[in-house]
């Protein structure tokens, strides 16, 4: 119940507090600033210690001032609580606005975890609103003050003078006040950034005076490419001056390069790395567009300078050609993951694409007729039985997931036919024929190697030329050839090697003779809770079946 002093006791806190706010706007510095919050809290609300605990950029929270307690200051002043501690603390307890209390009932949770704290031993409250002093008040600072915009800091508050928790009055007052100290704290970084950057630009121009002939030199006549691009502003990355090598390198007139940004130029799968690299220092390598309409591949590096008449900033970018380095690279990895004498991906690129699709949890009996949430609860998609992925895994196979396949999350599940049955059920999945070649060895031991290999690589281009674009052709090793065809039926996938053997029985031409080989052909199927190893060996015992049931005289080569 209210006494007939309390409105008078409220006015005065109330000119108390209009006097710390006013404070606020006084600091100096931004630990000036800090300091005069945490103290504020002492002065004008009514409490006998508080702290300022500010968010760094790595998110963890420092405490950055300490007012009412020097023992406190000197144990805590410069400690930090990790932002998962500090964002459990903030979830808890009740909610009182933008308030968060956590009554000592519940916050003994908290005793051991990492965030700095103070408490002053003391009896257990006797009434039902008295202080613990374990309870725990904290005022979150948003920036701009808004509580819902980015978190900057938490008040904490302790040991109000009255002894009791805050009543409504008090909570409004402590809620306004974080308000009030979010805004004053966001002020006193703007000025301490402002300062820094009018430092920098101030030298920035001294230097730029002292040297603007040579730059205009270096600019126009550096061997590398080079571009003044403004910074800021609706125009921001508008080209406003670029050298001759860069118009030389993007085959466009400079009167023509002031028409764009690098944004326009730049391929569209490259703009998020443009965009991160649109800063003082930023680096990256991307590709820029030529008039032709090709792409070169580029290294970008930026830094910030000032005009001569003290303008704006503007983003000086330096740009090398790196497109022989990036062609090089390209030839290092496609040389890793394919064959150096038929061009096709060679073992290990063969088993990665197959691996790919496979995940280590087998699918339910029944394939497409279980539901996927059952699916999805059989297989943890984050440990090691299973995982995700995205729908771009079944680019390299060049069509989409199989029929028969049934998703949970992003993954679906490849399923093998049922070969038990005598049935084609019309059921897709993904082929995988093993070929082996049949009297290749007599041509490599009569004509020899070189014989052999122009055969191999003929070989290669009659499989390649006889598959879907999206179907993988590589070479197992010696004349050991494998297919991975993706979407087909049991039927599919016989017709596919029957077609693939014909292609390859016409004769070849190598140094004016005709000769021949035939094709062994195994063919399996790929299924999820298989590895790849164990596809390919199914394959290749299958293979080693059909090429036995076939007559000596039918494998022998022409």
């Amino acid at each position: 119940m209210e006494t007939e002093s309390e409105p008078y006791i409220r006015l005065a806190t109330l000119r108390q507090l209009h006097q710390v706010v006013a404070d606020l706007n006084t600091a100096r510095s931004l630990a000036d600033t800090l300091q005069t919050v945490a103290d504020g809290v002492i002065a004008g609300l009514g409490y006998e210690l508080s702290a300022v605990n500010l968010v760094r950029p790595d998110g963890d929270l420092v405490v950055a001032a300490v007012g009412g307690s020097a023992g406190a200051e000197a144990l805590m002043a410069g400690r930090v609580g990790s932002r998962t501690s500090w964002d459990r603390r903030l979830s808890m307890g009740d909610r009182w606005g933008d308030l968060r209390f956590i009554p000592y009932t519940e916050g003994w949770v908290l005793d051991d975890d990492d965030v700095p704290q103070w408490h002053t031993p003391g009896p257990a409250p006797r009434f039902a609103d008295e202080w613990h002093p374990m309870d725990r008040l904290f005022a979150p600072l948003y920036a701009a003050g808004a509580s819902g915009g980015e978190l900057i800091g938490v008040i904490s508050v302790d040991r109000p003078r009255n002894g009791r928790r805050p009543g409504a009055w008090g909570r409004e007052a402590l809620q306004m006040y974080a308000f009030h100290a979010a805004i004053a704290i966001g002020n006193a970084r703007l000025r301490a950034n402002m300062q820094r950057a009018l430092l920098r630009l101030e030298r920035e121009q001294q230097a730029l005076r002292a040297s603007e002939e040579s730059f205009r030199q270096a600019f126009e006549y550096a061997p590398s490419g080079m571009a003044i691009a403004e910074m800021g502003g609706d125009q921001h990355g508008r080209l406003l001056r670029t050298n001759d090598a860069l118009c030389r390198l993007l085959g466009r007139p400079a009167s023509a390069m002031r028409r764009y940004s690098f944004s326009d130029l730049v391929h569209p799968e490259d703009i998020g790395t443009l965009l991160r690299t649109s800063a003082e220092g930023g680096r990256s390598e991307l590709r820029l567009a030529r008039r032709d309409g090709s792409y070169v591949w580029v290294s970008l590096r930026n830094s910030v300078v000032a005009d001569a008449a003290d303008g704006p900033r503007f983003l000086l970018t330096h740009v090398e050609d790196i497109e022989e380095r990036k062609r090089h690279e390209l030839q290092l990895a496609h040389r890793a993951s394919h064959d150096s004498l038929t061009g096709l991906p060679n073992s290990a690129e063969l088993r990665a694409r197959l691996g790919s699709r496979l995940c280590g949890t087998p699918p339910l009996p029944g394939g497409v007729e279980e539901e996927p949430a059952v699916v999805a609860a059989q297989a943890d998609p984050g440990g090691p039985g299973g995982h995700l992925y995205g729908f771009d895994e079944f680019e390299a196979f060049g069509s989409p997931p199989a029929p028969g396949g049934v998703p949970f999350d992003s993954h679906v599940h490849t399923v093998p036919p049922n070969e038990d049955s005598d049935v084609d059920d019309g059921h897709k999945g993904l082929a995988v024929l093993f070929c082996d070649l049949d009297g290749f060895k007599s041509i490599n031991d009569r004509f020899g190697h070189h014989a052999g290999d122009a055969v191999l690589i003929e070989v290669a281009r009659r499989l390649t030329n006889g598959v879907r674009d999206g179907d993988t052709v590589a070479r197992l090793g010696g004349d050991e050839f494998v297919v991975l065809a993706d979407g087909l039926g049991r039927a599919d996938a016989q017709d596919l090697a029957v077609r693939l053997r014909n292609a390859i029985i016409p004769p070849i031409r190598v140094d004016g003779r005709a000769v021949r080989v035939g094709a062994s052909f195994g063919i399996g199927w790929a299924g999820c809770g298989m590895s790849a190893e164990e596809v390919l060996q199914s394959a290749d015992q299958r293979m080693y079946v059909e090429k036995r049931s076939r007559s000596k005289e039918r494998r022998r080569a022409g």
